[in-house]
């Protein structure tokens, strides 16, 4: 069954059985005091707005039994797969932290926040860039679950996010942001962000809200 949600620049329409929701990267590192993004001066409480509704769209995803990904960008406890340029301009990568070794794989500022937690069973996806699809096997994992669809989420919308769409857009993929399960140390970045994926028709995409998306889907697995 097809279903149809208010968006920019028009509905987005989805089947639910070939769809995958993509959580990006809401890590410890990220969203709490003392990862990464404190450690380059934000205000890591900016991330902090997109978990409610996120964990909203987690719980109606789950009862639809939807694909659902998450991600957690770091790099081996060894740093080899960390490119020079990206340690150059991200000082703080691989530094001890009250939560680990930041961004380092296997540490506990690595690891997705407790209220989204993944559930067994849902896909993990490891990755050492900004975007999704770059040295992991995320399209390999997509195009073999028949998924032609993605309802994205995660931070940093004008980073990870932006770069996660534009990939997806390249190989074929119908992206929705949810522009509330998304956010940016930059209030300005995040809109900015957003306008660019649903201008000139939706070059890169649809954005709408989880509150649009929620409201569109069967009524037993709104949250």
């Amino acid at each position: 069954m097809t279903t149809l949600v208010p968006a920019k620049p028009g509905p987005f329409a989805f089947d639910v059985e070939t769809t995958a929701l993509v959580v990006i990267d809401m890590q410890r590192d990220f969203l709490e005091p003392g990862g990464f993004g404190s450690a380059l001066g934000n205000d890591v409480s900016l991330l902090s707005a997109a978990v409610e509704p996120l964990q909203r769209v987690l719980a109606a995803a789950r009862e639809l039994g939807m694909t659902i990904i998450h991600t957690r960008e770091g790099h081996r406890p060894d740093m080899s797969d960390c490119p020079p340029a990206k340690y150059a301009r991200g000082e703080f990568i691989g530094t001890d932290s009250p939560k680990g070794r930041i961004l380092i794989r296997g540490e506990y500022g690595h690891d997705i926040v407790d209220e989204l937690a993944p559930l067994p069973g849902e896909i993990v996806l490891d990755k050492p860039g900004k975007g999704s699809f770059y040295a992991t096997d995320l399209e390999l994992i997509l195009r073999n679950g028949g998924i032609t669809s993605l309802i994205v989420t995660g931070v940093t919308t004008e980073v990870c996010v932006h770069t996660t769409v534009r990939e997806a857009n390249d190989r074929g993929f119908e992206c929705l942001v949810l522009s509330d399960c998304c956010g940016s140390y930059f209030p300005e970045f995040h809109e900015v962000a957003l306008r660019m994926i649903s201008a000139q028709g939706g070059i890169f995409g649809w954005v709408g809200s989880s509150s649009d998306l929620l409201s569109s889907l069967p009524v037993g697995a709104r949250a």
